[in-house]
């Protein structure tokens, strides 16, 4: 098979990839320059022999959505995108251009890929593993707020994409013996009416995570502050807005390991013979700034294991 490069090259013209964030451009940065440098390590200059179109979606999948068409039109040859439900938008639009998802949920279970291993289709990236690490968040939860009784869920019904990180948490909660609080972001209702009413009802919140969670994680953890909960959640990038604390994957490392499946793409292997790829470096990342808000002390145990304490 000839590399989609070498055909862009007889055309006249270098390839394109359509680079499509889930968030807004300010708080894609990090993750942006880890996709660009790694592209520029591996021989694709931007502007030289290689073109990226950058859109971004500022968490609504709808405006993805619009996007997408502009990418068929532009023909660009590869499409790089994050999390599930920006993916599923990327397979519905096209099935012959391949596309690279750098944080996937569970690209299994929410049908992007027919297996880890052997993807099938045009889609191949990375797994961001929320499922498989819920039970690791929640434990820590029990570690750093004492009498841990009752934990609030929060999740963005629009997104269907979360409904198994959602499930899990529940499961976890109840299999722990915790008391489980429900709470749903309604489309068209501000975050508050998810939040604030959990004053006095939890003593702890779970944040499902999607793009609209991460895009309004600085107003989360505003609302959550103000009723007095810790909040637990997925990135680094959700601690450092103020969030108390965070496990998951390295979310920039991913979208550096994503440049390298586009490079694949782009010197001749299909997305289907790629297969996807799993988180090898989790962060846990503790903000004591909002610990001391809280009136929380962090245990000696969790700072000793912490990556990066924020102060």
């Amino acid at each position: 098979m000839r590399s989609l490069a070498a055909v862009a090259q007889e055309a006249g013209k270098p390839p394109t990839v359509g680079y499509l964030a889930a968030l807004s451009e300010e708080v894609d940065r990090p993750r942006r320059s880890a996709f660009v440098k790694r592209l520029d390590e591996l021989g694709w200059h931007d502007g030289r022999n290689l073109k990226i179109e950058f859109r971004w979606s500022d968490g609504a999948v709808q405006r993805a959505i619009a996007i997408l068409p502009e990418f068929i039109r532009l023909r660009v040859d590869v499409i790089a995108t994050q999390g599930d439900a920006y993916a599923l938008a990327a397979k519905q639009a096209t099935a012959t251009i391949p596309v690279v998802f750098s944080s996937a949920g569970d690209p299994v279970g929410n049908g992007l890929v027919e297996s880890l291993a052997r993807p099938g289709g045009n889609l191949t990236g990375l797994s961001l593993e929320l499922t498989e690490t819920v039970g690791k968040r929640i434990e820590l939860l029990q570690e750093i707020v004492p009498n841990l009784r009752r934990l609030a869920i929060l999740f963005n019904v629009a997104d269907r994409q979360i409904n198994l990180e959602r499930d899990a948490a529940l499961a976890e909660a109840h299999s722990l013996g915790l008391d489980v609080v429900r709470s749903e972001i309604r489309p068209g209702e501000d975050v508050a009416q998810a939040i604030a009413p959990l004053e006095g009802r939890a003593d702890a919140l779970y944040v499902c995570l999607d793009p609209f969670t991460a895009s309004n994680a600085a107003h989360i953890n505003a609302l959550a502050l103000a009723a007095r909960l810790p909040v637990m959640q997925s990135t680094r990038q959700t601690a450092e807005a103020g969030g108390l604390v965070s496990y998951g994957p390295d979310l920039p490392d991913m979208s550096r390991r994503a440049a390298e499946l586009v490079d694949k793409i782009l010197r001749g292997t299909k997305p289907a013979d790629i297969p996807v790829e799993q988180p090898t470096k989790f962060d846990l990342v503790v903000n004591l700034k909002t610990a001391k808000a809280l009136g929380l002390m962090i245990p000696g145990t969790v700072l000793a294991r912490a990556d990066e304490v924020i102060e």
